[in-house]
């Protein structure tokens, strides 16, 4: 079995060795995953340096692999410019998947564009609609997805399993190769292989999401403080790797979803008069 060792040559000539246990296992945990599911398999990144190292372990495995990024519509210019970056150093074909406009569009017209500031339930609602349904129609196809979680990034991430699966996306295997990775095992990785990096980290960013909801943590505070960080309990997830519980969210979900489909009925109205109209006018 491969052990997940690699030398890469530093400017000074000499090998800089990037084998740690975490990444060895990464590298199995990936080299498993690539035979067990094959074509049906997709990496999600939010071209962070976690899943940037994810990439660059992956394709010597499977350089087809599908990689997805999902634009929320609100993310950093960086992160754009991170997406071309790593379509021409890594060679990999990234996927870019965008809200369905309808969602947002009924969302908006309850809620408005700036929603996430004034509510937790209603900034759970934004994340939902804009990262969590859009994961949805990305793995369709898909059987088994590969993130960059790590532990230790914050207090609802300090254990996660190498596989599990998700609630959100059933009968679909959840694969998280840096389960046994640290913070300093990811960056010396990184470094050793000149990996693109975000330029956010240059500006003290330690966790990257959409850019009105992501500011660099204080000094002390944990990985992903910057994340929401007006809220009672910064750092939380957005609800594509789960959680907390929320009866208010669950109200304001049902809402938008009644919302959803009375837009739609009331497009579909629409586009019948039109339609109509128009044989009319060609008759």
């Amino acid at each position: 079995m491969d052990t997940g060792t690699h030398e890469v040559q530093r400017s000074d000539g000499a090998a800089a060795p990037t084998a740690t246990p975490g990444i060895a296992a990464a590298r199995a945990l990936l080299s498993w995953a690539v035979d067990r599911f094959g074509s049906r398999l997709a990496v999600v990144t939010s071209m962070q340096v976690e899943g940037v190292v994810v990439l660059d372990l992956i394709r010597d495995l499977d350089p087809d692999v599908r990689v997805i990024l999902l634009d929320t519509g609100r993310l950093p210019a960086g992160t754009y410019r991170m997406v071309d970056e790593v379509r021409r150093r890594l060679a990999v074909n990234v996927e870019v998947w965008m809200p369905d406009p309808d969602q947002v569009r009924t969302m908006v017209a309850r809620h408005g564009a700036e929603l996430f500031r004034y509510d937790y339930a209603l900034r759970r609602l934004c994340c939902h609609v804009r990262k969590v349904e859009t994961l949805r129609r990305a793995l369709v196809d898909v059987d088994a997805w590969v993130t960059g979680l790590r532990p230790g990034t914050a207090a609802s991430r300090r254990h996660i399993a190498p596989v599990e699966s998700d609630a959100q996306y059933p009968g679909k295997a959840k694969i998280n190769p840096l389960a046994s990775c640290d913070a300093d095992e990811v960056l010396r990785y990184a470094r050793a292989r000149n990996l693109p990096m975000h330029p956010l980290y240059e500006a003290g960013y330690r966790s990257i999401g959409c850019a009105p909801c992501t500011r660099a943590p204080l000094p002390g505070e944990d990985e992903r403080a910057g994340r929401w960080w007006w809220e009672p309990a910064p750092g939380d997830e957005c609800g594509l790797h789960g959680a907390s519980r929320s009866e208010r969210f669950d109200a304001v979900l049902t809402q938008w979803r009644g919302d959803l489909e009375r837009d739609g009925a009331s497009r579909g109205d629409l586009t019948r008069d039109l339609s109509r109209r128009d044989r009319k006018e060609r008759s």
